[in-house]
């Protein structure tokens, strides 16, 4: 059992972030359903009274601890990368693969995803919080791929870009599942290494391993 927390008198968002946090730890704990207001309150540490001082209902607190989910692991794909990049391609390959290694690729994180996926269909707050998530990381594999392109005088009209972002974002996806639920299954580098030929083939780039 998880240790409850101590609450300090912080500021607002550090109090938002740690109920957030707590809502995480309950979802990867026992699925969304172990999310209630109470053992939310528990973990964090603070009165059931007070997750309503932040947020209206415990769904707008699932949606919102979803979104931090995926905005970590946004960034976490893109950290350590210049920015602006001196070469676009090794930008992207960096981005690709930290996409699909530790610490984005995580046990946890995926059990995580998959907890808030059963919700997106019937929840209309999960469902926008998953579009926008998704957007933006999307967008933003997408800026990196038209650089990378025009870095290599190749075309990149709006549309094959686009097209290469949404097959990108699927393939990604796919091998950030597989590398975090069955880690044992893939030597190491191997995944780096995968995702980094194949995103160069769709893409007809050779990028740097």
């Amino acid at each position: 059992m998880t240790p409850r927390r101590t609450f300090k008198r912080e500021g607002e968002e550090a109090r938002r972030a740690a109920l957030i946090d707590a809502t995480l730890d309950c979802i990867a704990e026992g699925g969304p359903q172990a999310a209630t207001v109470r053992a939310i309150a528990v973990k964090a540490g603070v009165t059931p009274g007070l997750i309503k001082h932040y947020f209206d209902t415990k769904e707008e607190l699932v949606a919102a601890a979803h979104e931090t989910l995926m905005t970590r692991l946004t960034e976490a794909s893109a950290a350590a990368l210049d920015d602006p990049p001196a070469d676009p391609v090794a930008r992207l390959a960096g981005f690709v693969a930290n996409a699909v290694t530790p610490p984005v690729v995580d046990p946890r994180a995926v059990a995580l995803w998959a907890a808030s996926m059963q919700l997106v269909p019937r929840d209309a707050a999960m469902r926008a919080v998953h579009e926008r998530t998704y957007l933006a990381f999307r967008n933003r594999l997408e800026a990196m791929i038209v650089d990378a392109l025009r870095a290599m005088d190749q075309p990149c009209d709006p549309a094959t870009t686009r097209s290469l972002a949404i097959a990108g974002n699927a393939l990604l996806d796919g091998l950030w599942i597989e590398a975090s639920v069955l880690p044992d299954q893939f030597a190491t580098g191997e995944m780096r290494s995968l995702a980094i030929r194949a995103f160069g083939r769709l893409l007809d780039l050779k990028l740097p391993e």
